[in-house]
């Protein structure tokens, strides 16, 4: 199972599982209609929270009522989210690899996790488990690029990303069309974190995958740049409370029957 998880993921995620407690933003209200509505859970709906994490999204699964399953490689990461949902049957998997019997589930869910596997690989498994016009959900918080020091900050970061899959290449888009599945289907969502500097800017860097993955020295560096981006920008400057806004993009795929 190692082999199917990326070299950034495996050791990021490993050693930053609590920037990413910390620093991820939480998700905007209206996605709770969107899994209610376009991917019908309810107390009758089994679903699949595929690459889990930490439990960021494993809440709104929750409240829906339908029983949740979380699959996630990265032990860390489990173990953070089974303590944080204690009955969520927390099991370790990969998209290519799902410890679950053909038609066994009503929804997948991949919340910040699909450009990690997208494959016509991972959508057949993940076909398999569906049942017939069972539905694949993916969701993604992007911050807000209309904001005038937004592109200073993906500067800092996208200099160090090197093979790191990421939802902004689109690479992820090649694994459909899908024989298995209709058409992507997407609504959007505007969203806001707010917090302190330390979590909404220091730790949401930190808890990227290939930024965790860096030597100490590097991710000082990291954190050096940040430091001077606050200080060099009005909006940011001296500030106890930082609004980071961002869209939340949700696609919906329905499996053939």
């Amino acid at each position: 199972m190692k082999d199917q998880v990326h070299h950034s993921a495996a050791a990021g995620f490993k050693t930053g599982a609590d920037s990413y407690v910390k620093g991820r933003p939480d998700y905007p209200p209206p996605v709770a209609d969107w899994l209610t509505g376009t991917l019908g859970l309810n107390a009758d709906k089994t679903v699949i929270d595929l690459g889990a994490g930490t439990g960021k999204f494993t809440g709104r699964l929750v409240a829906t009522g339908a029983q949740v399953i979380a699959v996630e490689p990265v032990a860390q990461m489990l173990e953070k989210l089974s303590l944080a949902y204690p009955d969520v049957l927390a099991v370790s998997g990969t998209a290519a690899d799902l410890p679950l019997p053909d038609a066994s589930v009503d929804v997948v869910l991949c919340a910040q996790a699909f450009h990690w596997f997208a494959s016509t690989e991972a959508l057949t498994e993940i076909a398999r488990v569906l049942k017939p016009g069972g539905k694949l959900g993916l969701v993604w918080n992007l911050r807000d690029a209309k904001v005038s020091w937004m592109p200073k900050l993906d500067a800092i970061i996208s200099a160090l990303e090197g093979d790191t899959p990421r939802y902004y290449t689109g690479a992820w888009r090649r694994a459909f069309p899908h024989e298995k599945f209709g058409p992507l289907q997407a609504q959007h969502f505007s969203h806001a974190h707010t917090g302190s500097p330390e979590d909404v800017i220091f730790n949401r860097v930190r808890s990227i995958s290939f930024i965790a993955a860096l030597p100490e020295a590097q991710r000082a560096k990291v954190d050096e740049q940040l430091r001077m981006l606050i200080a060099g920008e009005p909006e940011l400057r001296g500030k106890d409370r930082l609004t980071v806004p961002y869209e939340t993009v949700a696609f919906v795929a329905v499996k053939g029957s």
